[in-house]
C-alpha cells in the first residue's frame, strides 16, 4: 500500500510540475498562439488528470477502511467531492469550448485535394495548423508507401491520449483530450473515427490512382471527345438545315413582315435577319455544348474532379437566381397585368365616349366635336402617368438605389431638355381649345400664308401657295397674329379687295360701274352679295377707289385677284379710262 501511495504522490508532483512549467510556457506564448480559454482548458485536462490519480487512491484507502465507519464517510466525503468537482468542470469545458467554436479556424487535413478531417485544437507546443501539416505529411506518406497495408494502421494509448501508429513505429497523430472535448466524443471514439477514415481515404485513393484505373478513365475521356465531336458535327448539320429552310421559305414572302398596312421589314431584310438568329443560335448551342461537356470530362479524373461542381455552378448558378427571382416577380407580374387590363378597359371606353361625341351622338354644350380627338389623347395620357404611378412600386429593382438614381437623372434630363417642347405642347393644348384655325383652312401667320395641312401638340405646319411645306412651332403660333380666311368664306364670303387709282376727270358713278362689272366677271366672285366700291382717298393728283367682292375659294385668292385685275384693265381699257398710278401729269395746250 505505501508503495501505491509514493507511486501516486510522485505522480501528483510530476503533474503539478508539469503544470507549472505549462503554465510558463503558455505565459510566454499565449500572445502568440494560445487564447486565455485554451489555457484554461489545459489547465483543467490537468487538474482532471491528478484527480484521476487522487481518485485512485482514495478508492484503494476505502477498500482498506472497512469496519471504519468514520473513515469510510471522510473518504467517500472525498470521492463525492472529486466527482461533484469534475462534474463542474465538465460544463465549464464545455462553455469554454463553445467560445472557442466562434472564432476557431478550421485546418484541413487533405490527401490530393480531398480534405479527410479538420483540426481546431493544439498539443502541446504544436498549433492547429503545424498539427494538420504534419499529419497531412505523414498520411501522404502512407499512400506513398509501396508496400502499404492498413492492417498495420492501429491505435495505442497513452494515459488519456490516443496514438494512431503505424508498423508500431511512426505515430501518424495523436488524439488528446482537447480533440475529444472539442467534438464532444471520448478521446478512444474520436482516434477510432480518424483510424477509420485514414484507412478508407488512403485505400480508395491508391485504387483510384492505380494503372488500371487510369486507362479506363483515358479511355473514357477519349470516348467523351468523340460523342462531343460527333454532337458538335450534328449541330452543325440541323443547322444547314434549317438555313436552306429559313431561305426557301423567305423567297416565296413577297411582302415582308407588316403590322397591318405598314410594311416594317422588307423580305429580302427579313430573310438576312432570320439567317443571323439561326447562326447565333448555332454558336450559342455549340459553345453551351462544348461547355457542359467540361464538367463530364474533369469528371473522370480526380485532380480534376473538384473542378466539375464549379463550372456547373457558374451556369446553374445564375439560372437558378435568375429562375428564383422570376418565381417569386410572379405575384407582381399578376398584380401588373390586373392594373393595366383596369386602365386599358377604362380607355376603351373612354374612347367610344369621345367617338360618339366627334360623331354628334353625344352633344355637350359648350363642348365642340372637334375638341373630341384632343381631349381624348390628353385624358389617355393622364390615365396612363397615372397607371404608371401605380405600376412603378411593384418594378424590378424599383426599390434599388441604382433604379431610384436612374429615375431621378433621366427627370432631370426630362425637364432640362423639354422645357421648349413643354411650351410647344402647353401651347398647342391652348391653340386647340381656342379653335383659331382647322385642318385645310387658308390662314396667315406672322409673315406665312397658306394653308393648314398638320396640327400637332407641338407644331403647325403650313403649305404655301408655292407648295411650300412651313413648320411654325405652336409657341409662335400662340404668340404671333392669325388671319383665318377661310373661317366665314363659306357662310358669309371672304371679301376680297384691291385699290386703283382714276383721276378727277373720271366721274366716280362711272368708276363704280367699271370696278364692279370687272368684279362680276371675275374668277369666284360671288354675284350676291353684289361687290362694291369704297372711295379711300382723294389725292392731289388723283382718287384711290377701292373694289370688294366676296368670295367662298378662300383658298384660290392668289387666281382670284389675277383674275380681278385682268378684268379691271379691260373694263378700263373698254371706257377708254387711263388708271393713274402712281401719279399722272396732264399738259394742256393753250
Amino acid at each position: 500500500m505505501r508503495i501505491i501511495i509514493k507511486q501516486i504522490i510522485f505522480a501528483c508532483g510530476f503533474l503539478l510540475t508539469g503544470n507549472y512549467l505549462s503554465a510558463q510556457q503558455t505565459d510566454s506564448v499565449t500572445s502568440e498562439n494560445l487564447s486565455i480559454n485554451e489555457v484554461k482548458l489545459i489547465k483543467d485536462q490537468q487538474q482532471k488528470q491528478i484527480d484521476s490519480l487522487v481518485k485512485i487512491q482514495l478508492e484503494a484507502q476505502l477498500r482498506d477502511a472497512i469496519g471504519d465507519k468514520s473513515k469510510t464517510r471522510e473518504l467517500e466525503a472525498k470521492l463525492r467531492e472529486i466527482a461533484v468537482n469534475d462534474s463542474l468542470r465538465s460544463i465549464q469545458q464545455a462553455a469554454e469550448i463553445k467560445k472557442l467554436k466562434v472564432d476557431a479556424k478550421a485546418y484541413p487535413v487533405i490527401l490530393n485535394h480531398d480534405t479527410l478531417f479538420n483540426i481546431f485544437t493544439r498539443t502541446g507546443s504544436f498549433s492547429a495548423r503545424e498539427r494538420a501539416l504534419a499529419i497531412t505529411k505523414k498520411i501522404n506518406s502512407l499512400y506513398d508507401d509501396a508496400f502499404y497495408s492498413p492492417d498495420s494502421l492501429k491505435i495505442k494509448s497513452a494515459t488519456d491520449n490516443f496514438d494512431i501508429i503505424y508498423k508500431n513505429q511512426e505515430i501518424i497523430m495523436t488524439v488528446s483530450n482537447l480533440d475529444g472535448l472539442w467534438f464532444g466524443k471520448t478521446n478512444a471514439e474520436l482516434a477510432q473515427s480518424y483510424l477509420q477514415t485514414i484507412k478508407q481515404t488512403v485505400q480508395r485513393e491508391r485504387e483510384s490512382h492505380s494503372l488500371i484505373n487510369w486507362a479506363k478513365r483515358i479511355g473514357l475521356a477519349v470516348l467523351i471527345l468523340l460523342l462531343l465531336i460527333f454532337m458538335v458535327a450534328l449541330i452543325n448539320w440541323a443547322f444547314r438545315q434549317s438555313k436552306k429552310y429559313i431561305m426557301y421559305r423567305t423567297q416565296k414572302i413577297k411582302a415582308g413582315l407588316k403590322l397591318g398596312t405598314v410594311k416594317v421589314i422588307p423580305a429580302q431584310d427579313l430573310a438576312l435577319i432570320f439567317l443571323k438568329i439561326n447562326s447565333a443560335l448555332r454558336l450559342i448551342v455549340t459553345l453551351l455544348l462544348i461547355y457542359l461537356s467540361l464538367p463530364l470530362l474533369f469528371s473522370v479524373f480526380p485532380e480534376t474532379e473538384s473542378w466539375t461542381s464549379t463550372l456547373l455552378n457558374w451556369i446553374l448558378g445564375p439560372l437558378k437566381v435568375a429562375l428564383n427571382g422570376i418565381v417569386a416577380y410572379l405575384p407582381n407580374l399578376f398584380t401588373i397585368l390586373v392594373i393595366y387590363l383596369i386602365f386599358k378597359f377604362s380607355l376603351k371606353a373612354v374612347r367610344y365616349f369621345f367617338k360618339e361625341v366627334k360623331r354628334g351622338n353625344i352633344q355637350i354644350n359648350g363642348f365642340h366635336p372637334e375638341w373630341s380627338v384632343p381631349t381624348f389623347n390628353i385624358i389617355r395620357f393622364i390615365l396612363y402617368a397615372f397607371m404608371l404611378v401605380i405600376v412603378f412600386p411593384y418594378l424590378p429593382g424599383s426599390g434599388s438605389a441604382a433604379f431610384q438614381g436612374v429615375s431621378v437623372f433621366l427627370g432631370i434630363l426630362i425637364s432640362l431638355g423639354s422645357s421648349s417642347a413643354i411650351t410647344n405642347i402647353v401651347a398647342g393644348l391652348v391653340i386647340t381649345y381656342m379653335r383659331p384655325f382647322r385642318i385645310g383652312d387658308r390662314v396667315k401667320i406672322g409673315e406665312v400664308t397658306g394653308d393648314i395641312i398638320e396640327k400637332t401638340m407641338l407644331v403647325t405646319r403650313i403649305r404655301t401657295i408655292k407648295n411650300e411645306d412651313v413648320t411654325v412651332p405652336n409657341s409662335m403660333v400662340l404668340s404671333s397674329s392669325t388671319v383665318n380666311y377661310s373661317s366665314q368664306a363659306k357662310t358669309s364670303g371672304l371679301i376680297v379687295h384691291y385699290e386703283v387709282t382714276l383721276g378727277y376727270d373720271v366721274p366716280w358713278k362711272k368708276a363704280y360701274e367699271i370696278l364692279i362689272s370687272a368684279a362680276l366677271k371675275s374668277d369666284f366672285i360671288l354675284q350676291e352679295p353684289r361687290p362694291f366700291v369704297l372711295q379711300t382717298r382723294l389725292n392731289d393728283f388723283y382718287v384711290s377707289y377701292q373694289i370688294n367682292a366676296y368670295t367662298d375659294q378662300a383658298g384660290k385668292q392668289a387666281l382670284i385677284y389675277s383674275s380681278l385685275l385682268e378684268h379691271i384693265q379691260d373694263e378700263l381699257n373698254a371706257a377708254g379710262i387711263e388708271m393713274l398710278s402712281p401719279s399722272y401729269n396732264v399738259i394742256r395746250k393753250e
